[in-house]
C-alpha cells in the first residue's frame, strides 16, 4: 500500500462516512443504529482523517461549527499519525463527553468545515467517536480524583448533559459537587429522552459511574421544589446551578385535543425507555402499570419534525406500526444551500435520518408530509383518537398561511406532538422567586449564569431555551468556570474576614 498523502486528502480521497446498521435489521431490535465495532478499518480511519485540509482558519471549531470548540484539527491528525491516545487526551479537553456528541449531535462542525466548500466535509464525527470508543476499550479513560478539596459545597439539580458537565468540571476543581435528579435514573434526556437505539444507556451509566468514583454524589427520586424544599438546599450549599433543560412541551390547543391517544414526544419516548430498562433487567411483571404507550399495530402521525420527531417514528417502527406518517409545518428543504443559508451557516437542506430511512425501508415511502397544520381532532364515540383534519400551508411574505379548501382527512389511532419545548417548568423558578426572559427561561446572562438571586446558576436549556447537547455541555462548562470564580472570591472574602477579625 503506498503512504497516504495528508497534503492533497481532501482532494484524493472521497468522504465515506461509517454506516449504519441496515434498516431492515436494526428496526427489529433496540440496539444502537451503529455497529457494535467500527466498519472502518485501521486503513481507511487514517484516510478519512487525512482528509482534513489543514485550512488556515478551521471553522469547525469555531462558533459557526463545535459549540464546544473542540480541537478538530488535532484530533485529525493525531489520528491520522495513528496516536489515537494523545488524540484521546485532545478530544477531552474541550469535551466532557464525548461518546455521546460523537453519536446523537448533528455535527455543525461537518457543516462548517472549510473541505465542505468544494467537495464533502470530512467525517469529523465518525472519527469523534471512534477516538473515545478506542479509548473506552483501551482503558485510558480511567478516574481523576481530584488530590485537593476546597471545602466548598455545591447542589446541582438536573442530571442532564449541562448539569453533569459542570458538575465533572467542579468536582475536578476540588469542589465538593452533589447532583440531584427527580426521575431515577441519572442522565436526564440522555437516559430518557434519546432512545436506546441512538444512544445506549449503558453508556450513560458507564460514564455517570465514572464521576461517582471521581467523587460526585448522585441523589435520583428527589424532585427538587416538590419533595425536597428548595430553601434547605439554598441553606445547606454555598452554591447552586439549575440545569432542569426545557420541560414544558408545545401543545396543540385544536378541537378535539381532549381525547385519549394523543401524547407529548416525551411521554411516550421516556415510558417506552423505562419500559425497556425494566425488561432487560427482568422487573417488568412487578414494575408494569398499564401506563406504557404502544404504537404497536396503529396508524401513527407524528407532529413536528426534528430529532424528536425522528426519535418517536424510530420508535413507532420498532412497536410494529401500522402506518406512520410525519406532518412538518414547513416547506420541503432544496437538495443544496439556497442563496439565503451560505456556508458556514448549518446547511438547511433536505436529508433523511436513521426514522425516515427505517420507514422507506418497511413502507417503501418518506413518512414526511410538508406544509401542512392539523386544524382538528375526531374521536369515537369512546373518546379515543380515530382521525385528524389537516390544510395545507404556503409561504408568502407576510409569513405562512392557510390555503382554502385543502382540508384533509386522516385516519390515525396514535398521535405523537412533537413540536418542541418552551420553556422549563415553573416550580424552581417560582419557588426561588428567580427572573425569567420573554419566553420563560430563566434569566441569567450567556457567559455570566448567574441568576437574580445570589450564589444561584442556571444554565443549559432552562437557560437558553431547547437546543443540542452539545450546546448544553457548553453552557455546563461554562457555568462551572464561573460559578468558581464565584466561590472562590467568596471564600476570600471569608478568608479576610477571619484574619482580620
Amino acid at each position: 500500500m503506498g503512504e497516504i498523502d495528508k497534503v492533497r486528502g481532501f482532494i484524493n480521497y472521497d468522504r465515506v462516512p461509517e454506516p449504519y446498521r441496515d434498516p431492515l435489521e436494526r428496526v427489529f431490535d433496540w440496539n444502537e443504529i451503529n455497529y457494535e465495532a467500527p466498519q472502518h478499518d485501521d486503513v481507511e480511519q487514517t484516510v478519512q482523517a487525512a482528509r482534513c485540509m489543514d485550512c488556515g482558519t478551521p471553522f469547525c471549531q469555531t462558533h459557526t461549527g463545535c459549540p464546544v470548540n473542540n480541537l478538530i484539527p488535532e484530533w485529525n491528525e493525531l489520528v491520522y499519525k495513528h496516536q489515537w491516545r494523545d488524540a484521546n487526551d485532545r478530544l477531552h479537553k474541550t469535551n466532557n463527553f464525548p461518546e455521546f456528541t460523537g453519536r446523537v449531535c448533528p455535527a455543525p462542525c461537518e457543516g462548517a468545515c472549510v473541505a465542505g466548500l468544494v467537495e464533502s466535509a470530512v467525517t469529523i464525527k465518525n472519527i469523534e467517536y471512534a477516538i473515545v470508543d478506542r479509548a473506552w476499550e483501551e482503558g485510558w479513560i480511567t478516574p481523576r480524583t481530584p488530590k485537593y478539596r476546597t471545602g466548598m459545597t455545591i447542589a446541582i439539580i438536573g442530571s442532564g448533559p449541562a448539569g453533569l458537565a459542570a458538575a465533572d468540571e467542579l468536582n475536578q476543581l476540588g469542589h465538593n459537587v452533589t447532583v440531584y435528579e427527580r426521575e431515577d435514573r441519572i442522565g436526564g434526556l440522555l437516559m430518557y429522552g434519546i432512545p436506546n437505539m441512538k444512544l445506549d444507556k449503558d453508556k450513560v451509566d458507564r460514564r455517570v459511574n465514572l464521576l461517582a468514583e471521581e467523587g460526585i454524589e448522585f441523589v435520583t427520586n428527589a424532585n427538587i421544589g416538590v419533595d425536597i424544599d428548595i430553601l434547605d438546599i439554598k441553606s445547606n450549599y454555598d452554591s447552586i446551578i439549575i440545569c432542569v433543560g426545557a420541560t414544558m412541551p408545545r401543545d396543540l390547543p385544536v378541537p378535539g385535543r381532549e381525547l385519549k391517544g394523543i401524547h407529548f414526544a416525551m411521554e411516550f419516548l421516556t415510558k417506552n425507555q423505562k419500559r425497556l430498562l425494566m425488561t432487560q433487567e427482568g422487573n417488568l411483571e412487578s414494575g408494569w402499570d398499564e401506563s406504557f404507550v404502544t404504537a404497536e399495530g396503529k396508524n401513527v402521525i407524528v407532529i413536528g419534525g426534528g430529532d424528536t420527531g425522528t426519535d418517536c417514528i424510530g420508535t413507532s417502527m420498532r412497536h410494529r406500526c401500522k402506518s406512520i406518517v410525519n406532518f412538518e409545518l414547513m416547506p420541503q428543504p432544496p437538495t443544496s444551500r439556497a442563496a439565503d443559508n451560505p456556508w458556514p451557516q448549518w446547511p438547511r437542506v433536505y436529508g433523511m435520518d436513521y426514522g425516515h430511512a427505517e420507514v422507506m425501508g418497511i413502507f417503501g415511502q418518506d413518512p414526511r408530509t410538508y406544509s401542512v397544520m392539523t386544524t382538528e381532532f375526531k374521536g369515537d364515540a369512546d373518546g379515543n383518537v380515530k382521525s385528524l383534519i389537516t390544510m395545507e400551508m404556503r409561504k408568502t411574505d407576510t409569513g405562512i398561511e392557510r390555503v382554502p379548501g385543502t382540508e384533509r382527512e386522516w385516519p390515525v389511532d396514535l398521535v405523537i406532538l412533537a413540536m418542541g419545548f418552551v420553556s422549563p417548568e415553573p416550580t424552581l423558578v417560582e419557588k426561588l422567586r428567580l427572573e425569567v426572559d420573554q419566553r420563560s427561561n430563566i434569566h441569567a446572562e450567556y457567559g455570566d449564569y448567574h441568576t437574580s438571586v445570589e450564589g444561584v446558576f442556571a444554565a443549559g436549556d432552562c437557560r437558553r431555551g431547547q437546543s443540542l447537547v452539545v450546546w448544553a455541555i457548553n453552557e455546563g462548562r461554562g457555568v462551572a468556570a464561573k460559578c468558581h470564580d464565584y466561590l472562590m472570591r467568596s471564600k476570600g472574602a471569608l478568608d479576610d474576614e477571619i484574619f482580620f477579625g
